[in-house]
């Protein structure tokens, strides 16, 4: 028996989920078959709202950042990893206008605590400085993490830029396009800019790779549904390729910020989906630094955890409808 009801969830952030639901493909793709999609960023209840960092809603689909992916899975929910993204998000360390500085080796650095389920922000910003610091030779022990409390309704960044501008902290971790719009606004300076190094392992975060994430239940119940969905995405990201100025307006309305803050951090690029040797391997390295910091209860293997099947049977499906 079809399930009454789609759900997906994703991040304000470049997914092809976010892409296809603007465009209202999800929905019509389900329709006929009398089966309702729904996101949980349209006013749902609380307890549906916190699947999103959970999973553990049978009938979800997840694009968003890894963090709650993969501490969802280590403790326990019956999740399958389907795809990875991998799309540069302006990731950056700024500190204040006017103080140059030329390696965060000693600084203050400015590690969120916000009092949610999982702390992804905190998991971000350790991540972020971890990068910056390698590439100099350097680990987080060569620096000083300050504590900021932060809010967790806070817009983001700005507990991080506050305590930055008071001089409470020498740098702050960012990325994305509200963070090129916070940095204007707080009068900041890019110290590193992550997304310029030439080891990608220093841009290893949150979204980066960006999994996409099924209960299994519903893959074990209903695996067609589930390659129909992605085969629905593969779709979005060939839209989003062909239309760089409908995926700017459509980004905007994602990310909360405006059409230049989107241009300056989302260098246009595949959305599609894989789950190459490399990527899983990008995603293992992030799996082995959230359990080191105490994000994670167990270990997650992440070969394992994926299941290429059903986008290998998306892939096929388009390819049949494809004259």
């Amino acid at each position: 028996m079809a399930p009454p009801i789609l759900w997906f969830t994703r991040c304000p952030v470049p997914t092809a989920t976010g892409i296809a639901a603007d465009l209202g493909w999800l929905s019509a793709e389900f329709a006929p078959d009398g089966i309702a999609v729904r996101s949980l960023q349209d006013g749902v209840s609380p307890d549906e709202a916190e699947t999103h960092y959970t999973h553990a809603l049978t009938g979800l689909f997840r694009e968003g950042g890894n963090v709650p992916a993969l501490w969802a899975r280590a403790r326990g929910e019956r999740t399958r990893l389907l795809g990875l993204t991998w799309i540069e998000e302006r990731q950056a360390i700024l500190t204040r206008r006017g103080e140059p500085v030329t390696s965060l080796d000693g600084l203050r650095l400015a590690v969120p605590r916000r009092d949610i389920s999982i702390d992804f922000w905190r998991a971000m910003a350790l991540h972020g400085f971890a990068g910056a610091l390698r590439a100099d030779g350097r680990d987080l022990a060569d620096a000083v993490l300050v504590e900021v409390e932060a809010a967790k309704d806070a817009p983001q960044w700005e507990a991080e830029l506050t305590a930055l501008a008071k001089g409470e902290v020498d740098a702050v971790y960012v990325k994305g396009a509200l963070a090129v719009e916070a940095a204007l606004r707080h009068d900041a300076d890019v110290a590193v800019d992550l997304d310029a190094l030439p080891d990608r392992r220093a841009r290893i975060n949150n979204g980066t790779p960006r999994p996409i994430t099924v209960h299994q239940t519903l893959l074990d119940e209903r695996p067609e549904l589930v390659v129909r969905f992605l085969a629905v995405l593969l779709r979005a990201a060939d839209w989003a390729a062909r239309e760089p100025t409908e995926l700017r307006r459509i980004l905007s309305a994602e990310t909360g910020a405006g059409g230049d803050a989107v241009a300056r951090a989302y260098v246009h690029q595949p959305l599609h989906p894989d789950l190459s040797d490399e990527r899983l391997g990008l995603l293992a390295e992030q799996e082995r630094f959230l359990r080191a910091h105490g994000f994670l209860e167990t270990a997650v293997d992440v070969h394992a955890w994926a299941d290429p099947a059903p986008l290998t049977a998306a892939r096929e499906l388009i390819n049949k409808e494809t004259p």
